[in-house]
């Protein structure tokens, strides 16, 4: 399966060292999601990172950023529905129900479907599907390869994705709550949990 990263909200000091790391150890795609931020601290990032590991960066606001850059596509949600005029490249969106998935998922790459479980970076997000629902989801052809699980990913729940049949998970809060944006220094704990998440993945 797919391991996707999702970037903090913040920005933070050591944040292109940590991606470069990850993207090092086999990280597949980061998508840059930086709520109501100024797209220039979305650009320094973006130059701090080699080009190398442009085209497997999505990003979810700041569309021009795409072409600018060079990057791998853009993600539509709630915020930002539809994608620029005449826009051509890669799509993806985040969908929070079955229906939203049955009606959203034409025409995109991708989609985000959550929250597969209980949320670790939001305690109050709870798991929005029951494991039978999920099943049904998956044998009426709704998730599928190009469907990725989102909310409560980690070592533990990974492996029950591929009975789903998802194509890949998105990481946030099991592996961003491991180092200290505000004051830490030391990542090491963060490359290798990134290194068990790769192997739970398969």
């Amino acid at each position: 399966m797919k391991l996707i990263l999702l970037s903090t909200a913040d920005f933070f000091v050591e944040e292109d060292t940590i991606i470069n790391a990850l993207f090092e150890e086999g990280l597949d795609l980061l998508h840059l999601r930086k709520p109501n931020s100024e797209p220039v601290f979305s650009e320094r990032l973006l130059t701090l990172l080699p080009e190398q590991w442009h085209n497997r960066i999505v990003v979810h606001e700041h569309f021009y950023l795409k072409e600018e850059f060079n990057l791998r596509g853009i993600h539509l949600n709630e915020k930002n529905p539809e994608p620029p005029a005449n826009y051509s490249g890669q799509l993806s969106r985040s969908c929070h129900s079955l229906q939203e998935l049955a009606t959203l998922r034409t025409g995109m790459d991708y989609v985000f479907l959550s929250p597969i479980f209980d949320s670790i970076t939001y305690p109050d997000r709870h798991s929005a599907y029951t494991e039978q629902q999920l099943h049904d989801a998956t044998r009426a052809g709704l998730i599928d390869r190009k469907v990725m699980a989102a909310g409560g990913i980690n070592s533990e729940t990974l492996p029950m994705l591929a009975d789903y049949g998802f194509g890949g998970a998105v990481v946030l809060g099991d592996l961003w709550t491991r180092f200290n944006i505000h004051s830490g220094l030391d990542y090491k704990e963060v490359i290798a949990h990134f290194r068990k998440l790769r192997k739970a993945a398969g």
